[in-house]
């Protein structure tokens, strides 16, 4: 008489790996970094075959699409061509260069976001959105009208995608001049169509900087556009407007800052006066005010030497909540809720302009063998994985409720 397996015996789970279904949704489920797939493909021809599918490699993408990017590491401009810097260890790390854009064009780069970057061509009066992973380039031309004077109208922007869409896009661009009313448009990979005009009457002289980088927090877009203003662009209500950076923020011989997401999603802004960090958070309530979340003396969390040549800060990683600052011995990453520094070992950077990329990446399953005690290894954390997952299955709890 035959006798069923009993849920979480060795029996049960011998069977689930007889099963291509349920293999590859426990495949989904490894964490999204970029040597997840090919070390678990070297486990057995059988996962290979299924992990050679691009399809599955797809929906790994969109499994995780609602968590943290992994920070690969950053982009930065030399001579025309925009080049990959890595971040990460290994395994996980990516060579330099392993990226690379030539335009042929005098571009201005005007913003990233998970998986996109966005490039101004002010001789075409075009913008290129560009996806690093897919090798794809997509030429949009600026809507007649919305830029007066290519040589004057400074113009910004930013690409990004709906929440879970990895397939189609949104770019927002912005100009003022100072003097006539603040233009956006939004285009609309989807439709393929630029929208209307928005048109704002500003303050005074308030004028879009070129390339300055904008963050995504609470359905809004923000670009810092001078020492004492923002501008906000509010994706549902489709309107511009500027709000004042905090008026009692520290200054110094060293005085740098940049928008940022704060605590629960809002805006926030981190100020940074010699090596004092300030952390401010804008209330939601009908006055906007600014509170002072807490401040930090860096140099204290650096090693010793730091302070001998001021900080420059080369970048935000929104999703990651990570600020990179160049100092005199190394370039560290700042996480902005730990406040822990990492170095970032054998990276070639220096100067300004550089822009973190936050993205699963999954790369194509090549040939290759890895040594035995090192597959060895992988595969004894792998089948501690999948028990964990029987585990979570047993108290009820399927791992997918997004």
């Amino acid at each position: 008489m035959a006798t069923a397996s009993l849920p979480g015996s060795p029996e049960a789970a011998a069977a689930v790996l007889e099963n291509d279904d349920l293999v590859s949704e426990i495949l989904l489920r490894l964490p999204p970094q970029p040597s997840s797939l090919p070390r678990a493909s070297r486990v057995c021809r059988r996962w290979r075959r299924l992990l050679s599918d691009p399809a599955l490699r797809r929906r790994f993408r969109i499994h995780h699409r609602r968590g943290t990017p992994p920070l690969l590491g950053l982009f930065g401009s030399s001579r025309g061509v925009v080049t990959f810097q890595p971040a990460l260890d290994a395994p996980d790390r990516l060579p330099r260069g392993h990226f690379s854009l030539n335009l042929d064009d005098d571009y201005m780069t005007l913003g990233w976001r998970p998986r996109l970057a966005l490039f101004y061509l002010p001789d075409s009066l075009q913008v290129v959105v560009w996806d690093p992973l897919a090798r794809a380039q997509h030429r949009l031309d600026i809507p007649e009208g919305f830029v007066l004077d290519p040589s004057e109208d400074p113009v910004n922007g930013a690409v990004l995608r709906a929440a879970g869409d990895i397939d189609h896009f949104q770019v927002v661009l912005v100009t003022s001049d100072g003097r006539r009313p603040a233009l956006a448009c939004v285009y609309s990979s989807e439709t393929g169509l630029w929208g209307d005009f928005i048109s704002a009457q500003l303050q005074s002289a308030t004028m879009v900087h070129w390339g300055e980088p904008s963050v995504l927090a609470g359905g809004c877009i923000y670009w810092l556009i001078s020492v004492t203003s923002i501008l906000e662009f509010d994706l549902d209500s489709q309107s511009l407007a500027v709000i004042l950076v905090p008026a009692d923020m520290l200054t110094g011989r060293s005085h740098q800052s940049t928008v940022m997401r704060a605590e629960g999603g809002g805006m926030g802004f981190l100020n940074v006066a010699d090596f004092t960090a300030e952390f401010w958070r804008r209330e939601t309530d009908c006055d906007g005010s600014w509170m002072l979340g807490g401040t930090v003396e860096l140099d204290k969390l650096l090693p010793p030497g730091s302070d001998n040549e001021a900080l420059r800060m080369l970048g935000y990683a929104e999703e990651n909540n990570v600020v990179f600052f160049w100092t005199v011995v190394g370039v560290f990453m700042f996480n902005l809720q730990s406040l822990e520094p990492t170095r970032l070992s054998e990276i070639g950077i220096s100067g300004y302009g550089y822009h973190p990329f936050e993205t699963v990446y999954t790369p194509g399953i090549g040939g290759g063998q890895e040594g035995t005690d090192k597959r060895r290894s992988w595969w004894k954390r792998c089948r501690q994985h999948i028990r964990g997952l029987f585990s979570c299955a047993r108290g009820g709890n399927d791992g997918d409720n997004k």
